[in-house]
């Protein structure tokens, strides 16, 4: 048995949904009945469907504490190539805190209520009793993890864990709702279309890179009530991850300058956007 394993089944045994991670601390990916979200998807999932797969597929909705699944066969070849493992927060009815770096640690330190700490290798996890909303970037350097989104497991952490504060339900309540239109008082300096002149060291093609812009600024378009701002964030990170491998410059700054004023456009606003935006695209560095 794998470490990873061994862990996650402690975890498990106490009712904590667990799954393993690839390298680069990223879910693996579906399998071919499920690829591209052919099957639906879970029901578990925002877009629920009748998907029964067993399967590590669907990320954090793959999280499970059955301890016959995450011994089975057909989860055995994922744990031996599992670089760590993660959990869900939500289904275990806990909210964690993601402090990215040192001066979302100093914030929470003086605007939350102490509770369970886990160190990161940046920051901080502080995990709250009771679930909620997820959301990135609700604060410079904060995340909160819980339904529908998994965190790495760390350890167990020092501290009481503590009730979910309002404190940080009002993070996501403020950042995740789109204002009225003539509530927007920022705007957005006049862009620079993206070509090939700006992007000289991209390895794709222009058609594609326009393709997925287009794609994702519609994602954003589409959340006129809320969550438009975690959308861009989104769209940003994996714009991002589709020029890892690029020698550069790609030109993602004005791929995000596009991100903003969409985002803008819907009734967010503009610091806050321009800040969910530069998370995303650093996110997949």
């Amino acid at each position: 048995m794998s470490s990873h394993l061994h862990t996650a089944l402690d975890l498990a045994r106490v009712g904590v949904p667990v799954l393993p991670l690839r390298a680069g601390k990223l879910p693996f990916g579906n399998c071919t009945r499920c690829a591209g979200n052919a099957c639906g998807g879970r029901p578990t999932m925002k877009s629920a469907g009748a998907c029964a797969c067993r399967s590590v597929c669907h990320g954090w909705a793959a999280a499970t504490a059955d301890l016959n699944t995450l011994t089975s066969a057909l989860w055995a070849g994922f744990w031996q190539q599992a670089q760590t493992v993660a959990y869900h927060p939500g289904g275990a009815d806990l909210t964690v805190v993601d402090l990215d770096d040192a001066n979302a640690v100093t914030w929470a330190h003086k605007s939350l209520p102490a509770t369970r700490i886990v160190p990161t290798t940046r920051g901080e996890h502080w995990i709250y009793l009771g679930a909620m909303h997820s959301a990135n970037a609700v604060r410079p350097g904060v995340d909160i993890k819980s339904t529908m989104q998994y965190a790495r497991w760390l350890g167990p952490g020092t501290g009481t864990m503590t009730r979910l504060p309002d404190t940080v339900r009002a993070l996501v309540e403020r950042e995740e709702t789109t204002p009225a239109r003539e509530e927007v008082v920022s705007s957005v300096p006049s862009r620079i279309e993206w070509d090939r002149s700006v992007a000289t060291g991209c390895r794709h093609t222009e058609r594609y890179v326009r393709t997925g812009l287009e794609r994702g600024l519609a994602l954003v378009r589409a959340r006129t009530e809320s969550g438009a701002g975690s959308q861009a964030f989104g769209v940003a990170q994996f714009l991002a991850k589709q020029h890892t491998t690029c020698p550069g410059p790609c030109g993602l700054d004005l791929l995000g300058q596009h991100l903003i004023a969409t985002a803008v456009a819907v009734g967010v606003p503009q610091p806050y956007a321009a800040r969910a935006v530069a998370n995303g695209l650093a996110g997949a560095a």
